[in-house]
């Protein structure tokens, strides 16, 4: 690594004069704000300091180092979307894509900086494809007050190369695509793992379809969640129904299906049903819709008539594992090797609210452990990026294995009804996790019951 030489500090500091630079949160007046971050703003990257693959190799396990993939969500979980060798990140890397730095207002920066594990006592070691897109991150950082930052030059795809360096990536990151997949499917091509001859794109909402209507991805149909859901509890509705409206808008247990929304738990809501029934190539766009829209790809308005088949080509369900009732769910509390996870809020989790005005009861199945998930029913926090995108799938795990919820056991996600669920179902099915389910009655069912068991407060991890 080279630095400086510290004669150019000197002159920087004469330039700069007695202007002083303030920390985040600091009470100050606002012309001398503007001033403060004008200036930090005009940081060079050339400040910091450079590193080689070889030495990065011998460095990448230290503790006092945090390595940052700036590149986006679809490239870290194992896209090859810039010529690498091979897909994903580097061994231990956080991401931290360029893109978030408009996205994230500065007095949230630095705690989400912070949860990263990107702070100011370790050395910050960057990078991206072959040392582009890294620059604006080290300039920020270096505003903020962080004084060991250091850009890995030659990037992603000179570590590619050497098959002996370590990556990771997203188990199935296949079924996770990103705009970009889409926008070249629709268009007539073969994208990075497609091999089917047969696709439907389907955006999904509860209702009639009237934001879909307006614009959605051109050859899209609509799916409403009302088709597949049934009250008293919006359960799944039966086998036969479920066969029935996947024959109606095109698909059968071969057809590729990408599904995506406004909401994500929607699209994964229908997701889990389509696994569920059979189908065996299911896939989620990451972001959902406001991925598409803020990547500037054509839509198109109007509403698509889908176009039938006559067959699913299997008897529904293919996988009744995928989807359990009450019965199954009381069987996994019982299993010393079994969790019954529940998706929901931390104050639905210990009783202080239902999270539903057409819930009642108040509380959590006993014996369930808490997944996460986000600031009320409506909100999944804890499992999104500022984009919308898929939480980093290492953080997911490791909060999941806070509360014993691990992929050697038989784990079950639940919500109120379902949405939440099967969205945190389908992450940890993209992780690789086999032995997982939706419990399709959720709160809503279970505690609809008196003879349930229920508890409130908070409880011990295990």
């Amino acid at each position: 690594m080279m630095r400086r030489k510290f004669a150019l500090l000197l002159v920087a500091a004469a330039i700069i004069g007695n202007i002083t630079f303030t920390a985040c949160g600091n009470k100050v007046n606002t012309n001398t704000t503007e001033k403060k971050v004008e200036s930090s703003d005009k940081k060079e990257t050339n400040d910091i300091n450079n590193i080689s693959t070889e030495e990065l190799k011998k460095r990448i396990n230290e503790e006092n180092v945090v390595i940052v993939d700036t590149r986006d969500e679809a490239s870290y979980i194992g896209w090859t979307l810039a010529g690498e060798e091979r897909g994903g990140h580097i061994k231990g890397a956080v991401d931290f894509p360029t893109s978030w730095l408009d996205k994230i207002e500065d007095k949230d920066m630095q705690k989400t900086l912070d949860d990263k594990g990107i702070i100011k006592s370790k050395e910050i070691i960057i990078y991206d494809v072959n040392g582009k897109e890294k620059s604006r991150l080290a300039d920020k950082l270096l505003g903020l007050g962080y004084t060991n930052v250091t850009i890995y030059t030659e990037g992603i795809k000179a570590w590619s190369q050497d098959k002996e360096l370590p990556m990771d990536k997203l188990a199935r990151y296949e079924k996770l695509v990103h705009p970009q997949w889409v926008n070249a499917l629709v268009n007539g091509e073969k994208p990075e793992t497609f091999e089917n001859d047969k696709y439907v794109v389907v955006e999904v909402s509860w209702g009639d379809g009237k934001d879909y209507k307006e614009a959605h991805i051109p050859g899209a149909v609509h799916l409403d969640t009302g088709l597949i859901e049934e009250e008293p509890w919006w359960n799944i509705v039966s086998d036969e129904k479920i066969e029935t409206v996947l024959t109606s808008i095109g698909v059968d247990k071969d057809t590729t299906v990408v599904l995506y929304g406004a909401d994500s738990t929607a699209a994964a809501r229908v997701a889990s049903v389509m696994m569920y029934a059979g189908v065996e190539d299911v896939r989620l766009m990451n972001g959902g819709f406001g991925a598409w829209t803020e990547a500037g790809l054509k839509t198109e308005n109007g509403n698509i008539e889908p176009k039938s088949v006559e067959s699913f080509g299997a008897k529904v369900p293919v996988h009744p594992e995928y989807i359990i009732n009450t019965k199954e769910a009381k069987e996994i509390l019982a299993d010393e090797n079994g969790e019954l996870v529940s998706v929901r809020s931390w104050a639905e989790y210990i009783g202080e609210t239902s999270g539903y005005s057409y819930i009642e009861p108040k509380g959590r199945i006993s014996g369930a452990v808490w997944g996460h998930a986000g600031s009320d029913p409506y909100h999944m926090e804890h499992f999104r990026n500022v984009d919308n995108t898929m939480r980093n799938f290492h953080e997911i795990e490791a909060f999941w294995k806070d509360w014993g919820i691990t992929s050697d056991k038989k784990v079950s996600y639940f919500c109120g009804t379902g949405w939440r669920a099967s969205e945190t179902f389908f992450y940890a099915y993209l992780m690789g996790w086999d032995d997982v389910s939706v419990y399709d009655g959720g709160w809503y069912e279970w505690s609809g019951d008196e003879s349930n068991p229920i508890e409130t407060g908070a409880p011990e991890k295990k």
